[in-house]
This record gives structure tokens, C-alpha cells and sequence, in this order.
């Protein structure tokens, strides 16, 4: 497959990533709001870095270089630095007030979706940034990965607050998207030092 094919479905991947993260963006936070959910809310948060991502990625891809890549990589890290912080301090205040969230089957259904569309997406970027040899499609598919893997946990979270009574496991499914958060940042910064 020739490069100007290939781009083509990297570009197309990343609209279809962007595409269902805006929509997602919206009932997530509608969701996390309704059900008081410090998960949910750091779901939506992700989806909003995703948006930055692709945006970032498209970018990147319409005019490929050395310093584009670099630069993309380095505001991809920092959207995730950010989105960290966010969530720790959200995190604090939901167990300091032990605020209880409520079950949220709409939030629910949009994740076990997100799980499946993230995982088919991840794969797809990761091929092609590997046929390309772009590091920042390929970086951009661990994110999307990290989303799918991020989907999981906060699906996690809801469903034993909801069958168990376990409130402390939504607030707890958000260190998951702390820990991928963080070490996305490390990782993105580390690719744009290599180049």
C-alpha cells in the first residue's frame, strides 16, 4: 500500500476516533453529572484529551515533519498532565465528602460501546502508524488503546457500585485513568526526545 493511501486511513481513523469522542464527550458528562460520578467525569474528561489528540494527530499528518511530530507528541503530554491533576484533586474531594454516586446505565452503555470502538480503532492507528513509520499515529493508538482499557475500568467501577453498593469503587476506577494518564505523559515526552 503506498503512502498516500496510508495516510488517507489515518487521517480517516482519526476522525472517526474524533467523531465518536465528541458525541461521547457529551453523554458522559451529561451521565457523570446525573449520577454524581468522579469516574464518569474523568471518562469525559479523557474523551476531551482524545479530542485534543486527534485534532493534534490531523495536524500532524497534513504536513508531516520533525517538528511537527515533536511538537504534537509534547501537546499530547501535557493534555495528559493535565487531565491527571484534574482527576486527583476530583478524586480528593469525592473521598474527603464521600459523595456516593449513583448507578447510570446510559453511562454504562456508552462505555461497553467505547470499549469495543477504542480496541478496533487502537488497532487499525497502530498498523498504519507502523506502515508509515509515524510516531505520533502510533503514540496516538496506545492513547486510543488507554481510552479502550479506561472504558473497562470506569465500566468496573459503575457496575459494582450498582450491584454491590460499593461507592468507593467509582472514585477507585479513576485511579486507573491516573495511572494510564501519567504514564502516557511519560511516554509521549520520551518520543518527542528521540526526535
Amino acid at each position: 500500500m503506498n503512502s498516500g493511501t496510508l495516510l488517507q486511513r489515518g487521517l480517516w481513523l482519526e476522525y472517526v476516533t474524533l467523531g465518536w469522542n465528541v458525541i461521547g464527550l457529551g453523554i458522559v458528562l451529561w451521565a457523570a453529572v446525573l449520577a454524581r460520578s468522579v469516574a464518569l467525569a474523568g471518562f469525559g474528561l479523557d474523551s476531551l484529551i482524545e479530542i485534543f489528540a486527534s485534532v493534534v494527530v490531523i495536524w500532524q499528518l497534513r504536513g508531516v515533519n520533525a517538528q511537527r511530530e515533536r511538537m504534537a507528541l509534547r501537546r499530547i503530554a501535557l493534555a495528559f498532565g493535565g487531565l491527571v491533576g484534574y482527576i486527583l484533586i476530583q478524586l480528593i474531594v469525592t473521598l474527603l465528602t464521600r459523595t456516593h454516586p449513583q448507578p447510570s446505565f446510559g453511562g454504562a452503555l456508552w462505555l461497553t460501546l467505547t470499549l469495543g470502538v477504542m480496541l478496533l480503532l487502537a488497532t487499525g492507528k497502530r498498523l498504519t502508524g507502523q506502515q508509515l513509520g509515524n510516531a505520533v499515529l502510533q503514540t496516538e493508538a496506545r492513547v486510543t488503546l488507554v481510552d479502550a482499557y479506561l472504558a473497562g475500568a470506569v465500566l468496573l467501577g459503575l457496575l459494582l457500585n450498582a450491584r454491590l453498593g460499593w461507592w468507593w469503587a467509582d472514585p477507585a476506577a479513576s485511579l486507573v485513568i491516573v495511572y494510564y494518564g501519567a504514564r502516557e505523559a511519560r511516554h509521549a515526552w520520551h518520543e518527542a526526545d528521540q526526535l
